[in-house]
């Protein structure tokens, strides 16, 4: 079982390229990094708080595929996530030469964690329909898909709709790994068993009874359920969790460290190193 980190960066935080480094150097598999693009002040619903999350980041956050473009050079083998990009909110095409930019100087390392989104205004002000926007990154993720696989690629949906085309880099790796934020729904396994390869729940509470219902939503999709990844994301770490998360047979649990300045992100990420040499390897 590998050991990934997530953290909210803003610009009065520790740079991503140092902190890139550290996770590396302390033996973590993966660094993912969130998205939000800006906080409407007109926003009806307040962000929701975690532990390790600020009111701040919400409205300062960096946009991670330029944070972990400065992450790629000064680290070898990381593994480069979004945790999560609102994937309704971007045009696919340009969003599909970034990912595939990145993964392409790279070496193959981007993973690209997905989400619905929670803010209406938010979607509003990028003119997605609230109602709509898991039909509109459904398209959007399948348009990315053509794009990295095809040399001629197109896309005809009802949001989006692309003619035959050329789009160059393709991804190193091929196909970039999907991996799908929110609760353990019908709706959502049956997403990631259409168009991702992985499952990221929050903390993680409740998969022993949700992991049987991801696999059976990719037999059903004519997939193999052993392909499933379950990532538990944003965990704050204990040895209980981990010991349950390694006996469920989770391929990889990303943990929360707090935004802030590079003494304090140091201080709790080496708070957590602890665990990589306990857990890393119990589990493929």
């Amino acid at each position: 079982m590998e050991l990934g980190i997530t953290c909210f960066l803003t610009d009065r935080d520790m740079a991503p390229a140092d902190l890139a480094r550290a996770v590396e150097e302390r033996g973590f598999a993966s660094l993912y990094l969130p998205e939000h693009t800006h906080l409407p002040v007109r926003a009806a619903t307040p962000p929701a708080l975690v532990e390790g999350v600020r009111a701040d980041d919400y409205k300062r956050s960096l946009d991670p595929f330029v944070a972990l473009a400065t992450a790629a050079p000064v680290t070898t083998d990381l593994r480069l996530g979004t945790g999560v990009v609102l994937a309704a909110q971007h045009d696919p095409i340009v969003l599909a030469k970034q990912i595939a930019t990145l993964d392409h100087l790279s070496g193959g390392r981007v993973v690209l964690g997905i989400g619905f989104g929670w803010n209406r205004e938010e979607a509003a002000d990028h003119g997605v329909e609230f109602s709509a926007r898991r039909q509109v990154a459904r398209e959007h993720v399948l348009c990315m898909q053509a794009l990295w696989r095809d040399e001629q690629a197109e896309f005809h949906g009802t949001y989006v709709d692309l003619d035959p085309c050329y789009s160059w880099p393709k991804p190193a790796q091929g196909r970039v790994p999907v991996l799908l934020g929110g609760g353990p729904t019908p709706d959502n396994f049956a997403a990631i068993a259409e168009y991702g390869d992985g499952w990221m729940p929050i903390g993680g509470s409740g998969m022993g009874e949700a992991i049987p219902e991801l696999r059976r939503a990719f037999e059903e999709a004519g997939r193999d359920p052993a392909d499933a990844r379950v990532i538990p994301f944003g965990t704050i770490p204990t040895d209980a969790k981990l010991e349950y998360f390694a006996g469920l047979g989770v391929n990889e649990v990303v943990l929360r460290v707090p935004g802030g300045l590079r003494s304090e992100v140091l201080a709790a990420l080496d708070a957590h190193a602890g665990f990589v040499g306990r857990f890393e390897g119990d589990h493929a």
